[in-house]
């Protein structure tokens, strides 16, 4: 079956509601500024979304889930992350890996039966960890430092990940590692994070998104069977292939959604803003100025280019067309850029109480601009959209 068959599926039930979508941004809102200060692991936040039973959303019927796609997918984790955008980038880690044929679902069956079953009941969550000190991203090549080694039981995981997102609140981590073999094979271990071995060491102080408690995870020896070598092979094997498209389609769009719901919620507080704010010179809001009204017009503008892009991409996927590695990225990199605009333009029209960390302005900034460091980096996305517009 090819990769744009194995990918359409028809719907398992009816939409999330809008309300309860609405009442999920609302509550997560609430709370946002206090991960924010704390930069814990929202755990409050899953386990709402629990109760919704929206952790399974793309898991198949067969196992219990909604089997959701691309498009109703996206408008929950949109919501998601209108709220609080920490828990939906730790959540969409799970959506993905139940989302796309060529990712977990061709991990060895009863494994994959029991990850998608968690997830189902409210738990699961699994998060890969690939990046380490040395290496930095593998997406720009080269070879893991995290070692797994063969035992009499199955394998032994020893090494340092850094940037884990959702660190502490994960329950499984998909470790990116190479073999002890003469020729080395690369590829994923399924690690339980309550396994033998493993230390958090805090290390995620960062700009934005500070609630994804993206700290360094260490692996000292820590045991795992034979099967949950989930997908290894030669470093050479890990070239592209078309049947990877709808994971790589995932993952440019749920950085997409995300962060344009960090604009969205900044956009929401702006036009409130500029409509209670009265000056005593002017006498009416700030609102009724042409100037204010062309710059909201323009941020406007922005977010209905972002709705446009992301929705028509999600349909043509979930109509069984998976747009190529260059279309989808350059998504990523239009929706990501005028999120960033978007919210600049708050900045621009607010002056100093936007910068204010009493305003939640301020907050949206620093997290959309954590939209930057998302691989592919916008380098690598516009040299590839190049290379193909000039067929070489």
């Amino acid at each position: 079956m090819s990769a744009t068959l194995a990918l359409a599926r028809p719907p398992a039930s009816g939409p999330v509601p809008q309300h309860v979508l609405d009442d999920i941004s609302r509550r997560f809102a609430e709370t946002a500024e206090a991960y924010d200060r704390s930069a814990e692991f929202p755990r409050a936040n899953f386990d709402l979304l629990a109760e919704k039973g929206l952790i399974g959303l793309t898991v198949s019927p067969d196992y219990g889930g909604r089997g959701a796609g691309f498009a109703e997918t996206l408008r929950v984790l949109g919501a998601v992350a209108k709220g609080e955008p920490s828990t939906a980038l730790i959540l969409s880690m799970t959506y993905g890996y139940h989302a796309t044929p060529t990712r977990a679902q061709s991990w060895p069956r009863p494994l994959y039966e029991q990850l998608a079953r968690e997830a189902v009941a409210g738990g699961g969550l699994i998060g890969g960890l690939r990046v380490e000190p040395e290496l930095g991203t593998p997406v720009r090549g080269g070879l893991p430092k995290t070692v797994a080694r063969r035992t009499a039981d199955g394998w032994a995981i020893s090494g340092s990940k850094i940037y884990s997102t959702g660190s502490t609140g994960l329950a499984w981590y998909a470790v990116w590692a190479r073999t002890d073999e003469e020729s080395p094979r690369v590829g994923n271990f399924l690690v339980r994070a309550d396994s033998p071995g493993i230390t958090i060491r805090p290390a995620w102080d960062h700009l934005g998104m500070r609630a994804t408690v993206s700290h360094e995870v260490a692996f000292e020896d820590t045991p795992i069977p034979l099967a949950h070598a989930v997908d290894v092979r030669a470093p050479a094997d890990w070239a592209a292939r078309p049947e990877d498209r709808a994971q790589g389609l995932w993952n440019a769009l749920a950085i997409s959604t995300i962060y344009d719901g960090v604009a969205r919620a900044a956009r929401d507080w702006l036009r409130d803003y500029l409509k209670a704010r009265v000056p005593t010179n002017l006498g009416a809001s700030l609102a009724t100025l042409p100037r204010v009204q062309e710059k909201f017009g323009e941020l406007e503008a922005l977010l209905h280019a972002n709705r446009v892009l992301i929705e028509a991409t999600a349909g043509r996927a979930d109509a069984g067309d998976v747009p190529t590695a260059v279309e989808a990225n350059n998504v990523k990199y239009l929706a990501t850029g005028n999120a960033i605009r978007a919210v600049e333009i708050g900045l621009e029209l607010t002056g100093n109480p936007g910068l204010s960390r009493k305003n939640p302005l301020e907050r949206h900034y620093r997290d959309v601009l954590c939209s930057r460091i998302h691989s592919p980096q916008n380098d690598t996305i516009l040299v590839a959209a190049g290379r193909a517009g000039l067929g070489i």
